[in-house]
C-alpha cells in the first residue's frame, strides 16, 4: 500500500484509512517500532487500563478477600 507523506503543522504524518483503523483496531495511539529498514506500526493497547480504580472499589467494597485458603493443612501434595 502507498501512503503519501503530508503537511501537519510543522511536521510531516500519514493518514491512514478508517478501514485500516478498524480492521486493526487503532483507537488513540499506536505504539512506531524501528526495526533494521523497517517502521512498524502497532496498535497500543493498553489491558489493564482502569484495573487500579476496580480494585479499589473492590477493597472498599470487601470484595477482595480469598475464596480459599492459600495454605493447606498437608502442603506435601503427595499422592494417595
Amino acid at each position: 500500500m502507498e501512503l503519501s507523506v503530508i503537511n501537519i503543522g510543522n511536521s510531516k504524518g500519514i493518514r491512514l484509512s478508517n478501514a485500516i483503523l478498524e480492521k486493526y483496531k487503532i483507537r488513540e495511539k499506536i505504539e512506531l517500532i524501528l526495526e533494521k529498514d523497517y517502521i512498524i506500526l502497532k496498535p497500543k493497547s493498553e489491558p489493564r487500563k482502569g484495573w487500579e480504580k476496580a480494585f479499589k472499589k473492590m477493597h472498599e467494597n470487601g470484595d477482595d478477600q480469598l475464596l480459599m485458603a492459600d495454605v493447606f493443612e498437608d502442603e506435601s501434595f503427595k499422592a494417595y
